[in-house]
């Protein structure tokens, strides 16, 4: 891997801090501290009296931790908000910021198995300390637990042609490289479209192995008992699974999107959205960090 380039350049990082409107003696979480840019960014609007918590379940992001007294860097998937505030005794916060996906760090180390253009093992672990693998996964699921897999988190027409194939390549050998899974799913890919459904694929593994929607939807839920009436939450999406459970929650407090009405007709919701319509990376910003082309932020005030 070259370690010239950043670990990770983060997106929408103007308007994500703008959106939040710090408050110089506010609490604030960055729950997904990566390259610690956005956390940076925290730390220069705020005073001596305010404090900021970045969580992070990787541990490479250990070597980002912000030498700063008002920063506290808790190693743990943001599903576990709640608990580990509560240690350090914080009971409300003021804004909670959240860029889902995965990081440039991630894609370009060949070691950990999350991109396609390298050869490596099926890895995928956001906690290298635990948990199954991809490479796991693809060797242990039923047929049919593979297809929904690939069906609702890579959201591939042809999700039980590829978990029948899996089955059928593991019996003669186990699935343990980039290589393996590719030879397997290839076939069933159009040159036109070969390398979005790659990706849909290499998807669908990681969010299955990381628990991603659950973990997602879990912190989302705590961030709203914990924020502050007036509180922002700041969350950028890079997937229409992710957007559509933030997108529903932000507009109905649940994640089926399902409206409650008061009695003149108006949707009851915790929140109020901060922006009419959801911010997209302009054209020099996409220039600058191609990966954030599909970057979606959305920002709302906790009622």
């Amino acid at each position: 891997m070259n370690e010239t380039i950043p670990y990770h350049i983060p997106a929408l990082l103007n308007e994500t801090i703008s959106g939040l409107q710090v408050r110089p003696d506010g609490l604030y979480v960055d729950v997904t501290l990566g390259g610690s840019g956005h956390a940076k960014a925290i730390l220069a609007l705020l005073g001596e009296s305010g404090r900021l918590f970045g969580f992070d379940q990787d541990e490479d992001a250990e070597n980002n931790i912000l030498s700063d007294g008002r920063f506290t860097f808790v190693h743990s998937n943001f599903r576990y908000l709640t608990p580990f505030l509560d240690w350090y005794g914080v009971k409300m916060i003021d804004g909670l910021l959240a860029d889902l996906g995965v990081s440039s760090h991630h894609f370009d180390d060949e070691t950990r198995g999350f991109s396609f253009r390298f050869e490596g093992d099926l890895d995928m672990r956001m906690n290298k300390r635990a948990g199954k693998t991809a490479a796991g996964i693809l060797n242990t699921y039923s047929e049919a637990a593979l297809a929904d897999v690939f069906y609702h988190y890579g959201e591939l027409y042809n999700a039980r042609a590829i978990a029948r194939a899996v089955i059928q390549a593991r019996e003669r050998q186990n699935i343990r490289t980039i290589n393996d899974f590719l030879t397997i799913v290839k076939p069933f890919f159009g040159r036109a479209k070969e390398k979005k459904q790659l990706a849909q694929a290499f998807q669908a593994l990681r969010i299955e192995v990381n628990g991603e929607l659950d973990a997602l939807k879990e912190m989302l839920q705590q961030a709203l008992v914990l924020l502050k009436p007036g509180g922002r939450l700041a969350v950028i999406t890079y997937h229409s699974l992710e957007d559509r459970l933030v997108k529903n929650f932000f507009k109905t407090g649940n994640f089926e999107g399902k409206t409650v009405q008061d009695f003149y007709g108006n949707i009851e919701t915790p929140f109020r959205a901060v922006h009419s319509k959801v911010i997209i990376p302009d054209e020099a910003e996409i220039a600058r960090n191609p990966r954030s082309r599909s970057a979606k932020l959305r920002i709302a005030e906790k009622i």
